[in-house]
């Protein structure tokens, strides 16, 4: 969901609606379509984000875990005026980009990035995850490449990874990022985060020994992601079970934090005592 100029905007996967709020600040009315694009198969969900050039930008997940798309909105970020028009895609290459959130420094918009499965002979730990700072026109080398521009096996050609942007900083494989959100206006967390992001770490399927499930906090220097560490723990058990899997993170008005928790049905809350 995303809110502005009196509306709420949401990105179904096939749409964007919007509904009017009303004097108490609900939605109100019929959806209204504004914008349509790909759906049907692989990544289903579609996240939505006002840019600081007040442009409507949409994430597209892939069809599929490692293919050619024949359609050139999938795997991409789109980009639409307020109202829905001038749809096109702003940057490509980007397997399943969850998470998308404008930086408030810079105005940049960055996105958390689900990599493929399957890669042999360690699917285990590889590809890495990752975090994109999106640029107009760039790409960032899905199918093709992973991590560093690296050719995928399957199609082994180091020439289209040459021009791909690498990703501003690599995490552990199957991790699945998800939700991420700036810590600027997070006043009721230490001083010391506020210049961070929080990412919600959903979790992995197909590991041996699971990861994931946690919210992790990355470190920002001169406008761009250096490193990652735990900041919420818990919902993974010793033996590898959960009883809770974070989704995504927001800050609240009053400057707390919440993670959404779709294993555990529940949102929690987190601000310093």
């Amino acid at each position: 969901m995303a809110f502005r100029d009196g509306w709420m905007y949401v990105a179904n996967t096939n749409a964007v609606v919007r509904f009017r709020l009303d004097a108490n600040h609900l939605p109100s009315g019929a959806p209204q379509t504004i914008a349509t694009y790909s759906s049907g198969s692989g990544h289903f969900t579609r996240s939505i984000v006002f840019g600081a050039d007040s442009a409507l930008y949409v994430s597209i997940g892939s069809s599929c875990n490692l293919c050619e798309e024949r359609a050139p909105d999938r795997a991409s970020v789109m980009r639409f005026d307020p109202n829905g028009g001038g749809g096109r895609v702003f940057s490509s290459g980007l397997r399943n980009a969850v998470g998308i959130a404008v930086n408030p420094l810079t105005g940049r918009i960055w996105v958390s990035q689900n990599e493929r499965d399957e890669l042999r002979p360690d699917h285990e730990d590889l590809p890495p995850e990752e975090i994109n700072i999106l640029e107009d026109g760039a790409n960032y080398g899905w199918p093709y490449c992973y991590g560093d521009r690296v050719p995928n096996q399957e199609y082994a050609d180091p020439a289209k990874c040459a021009k791909t942007v690498p990703p501003a900083l690599m995490m552990q494989a199957h991790s699945a990022p998800l939700g991420i959100n700036f810590l600027d206006r997070a006043a009721k967390l230490p001083a010391e985060y506020r210049s961070g992001l929080l990412m919600a770490f959903h979790g992995s399927w197909n590991r041996k020994v699971p990861t994931g499930a946690k919210v992790v906090l990355v470190r920002i220097v001169a406008g761009l992601p250096v490193s990652y560490e735990d900041f919420i723990v818990g919902w993974q058990l010793e033996n590898g079970s959960r009883w809770g899997r974070p989704v995504d993170v927001a800050v609240t008005r009053d400057g707390a934090v919440l993670v959404t928790d779709d294993l555990g049905g529940v949102i929690w809350r987190a601000a310093a005592r």
